[in-house]
């Protein structure tokens, strides 16, 4: 095969892995009983650890209003605890529950041990490459939003 085509095959199969993986996001959330956003906030508190809203409401391009709302929602179904920011008065840090971690849908940590294990058989001398090539389509989604978001990467959420 030509090394184009091979290339191809890749942009390929990330497509088709970013549609069934929204596919599973969809089923997953309505699983949890929770919104698609209230679902990628609990994702990238899981990715992330502990945030202010600021920097989840950048992450969700959402307004301070609509994150605290999230927060709200999230806070009395007991997934998200507010608490004080060790190094900024003004702000508090946003964390998972421990109750958001039991309460994830049957099947969710089967997912994740799937995904750990085919990481782990990506040969040791490609392993490099693939992680290269995500981090640079990660990057390249992440403009490609801000660009459709009417502003500069890394500006945050439009006021």
């Amino acid at each position: 095969m030509t090394p184009a085509f091979e290339r191809d095959r890749i942009a390929a199969s990330l497509q088709r892995f970013g549609l069934e993986r929204d596919r599973m996001r969809a089923a997953l959330a309505r699983a949890a009983g929770v919104s698609g956003t209230d679902l990628d906030a609990l994702e990238h508190l899981e990715a992330d650890g502990p945030l202010t809203q600021r920097q989840l409401g950048e992450r969700l391009a959402l307004t301070s209003g609509a994150v605290t709302m999230l927060v709200d929602r999230l806070e009395r179904a007991g997934w998200v605890t507010r608490r004080p920011h060790p190094k900024d008065r003004r702000a508090v840090l946003l964390a998972l529950t421990a109750e958001a971690t039991r309460a994830a849908p049957a099947g969710l940590g089967e997912y994740h041990v799937r995904i750990d294990q085919l990481a782990r058989e990506v040969p040791g001398e490609h392993a490099a490459a693939v992680s290269a090539f995500l981090a640079a389509a990660a990057n390249a989604a992440s403009e490609a939003a801000s660009r459709f978001d009417g502003r500069e990467a890394g500006a945050g959420p439009p006021r």
